[in-house]
């Protein structure tokens, strides 16, 4: 499905989009205070990536937010403190994590429409098939920790990979 196919017309879209008002987040403990859940990408990145299930919130304005951990072959990291927006297909990055395990907020972080690609998907991976199946938001962490083990969850469609 792609952004925002969800049969209404453009109007009614356009006043869903106009009412819309994000929560505030605070943002969550720095990564390694809570469990490391690996997902799957692609077979095409030797890239690994990770979110920190004790950051992982959905909330009541229908965004998941999460702390994202990119881990390169060399054992470099980037973490980021990010939301998707699931009924729009689009992210927003809150903050960066820093060596000293503090975050840098980027304070007028902007949404992003999230792009189906072959290579650099995992945005896409994550709002397709870990947290927002079919643009609807998980219910709670427990639901996307278990959509993040299980190497996809159940509503998306999406099959979990060998090995997983």
């Amino acid at each position: 499905m792609e952004p925002g196919n969800t049969g209404k017309s453009d109007w009614e879209l356009e006043q869903e989009k106009r009412a819309w008002r994000e929560a505030d987040a605070p943002l969550p403990p720095p990564p390694g205070t809570g469990e490391l859940l690996p997902f799957f990408v692609s077979s095409a990145s030797d890239l690994r990536f990770f979110i920190d299930a004790a950051s992982l919130a959905p909330s009541t304005d229908g965004v998941v937010r999460y702390t994202l951990i990119v881990r390169s072959p060399l054992g470099t990291e980037t973490v980021s403190y990010e939301g998707i927006r699931c009924s729009t297909g689009e992210v927003k990055t809150y903050a960066y994590g820093r060596a000293d395990r503090t975050w840098s907020v980027r304070p007028r972080g902007a949404w992003r429409r999230i792009e189906t690609r072959s290579v650099q998907r995992w945005h896409d991976a994550l709002w397709r098939e870990y947290f927002c199946p079919r643009e609807i938001p998980i219910r709670n962490a427990a639901e996307g920790i278990y959509a993040l083990k299980r190497g996809g969850h159940p509503a998306s469609g999406a099959t979990p990979p060998r090995g997983y």
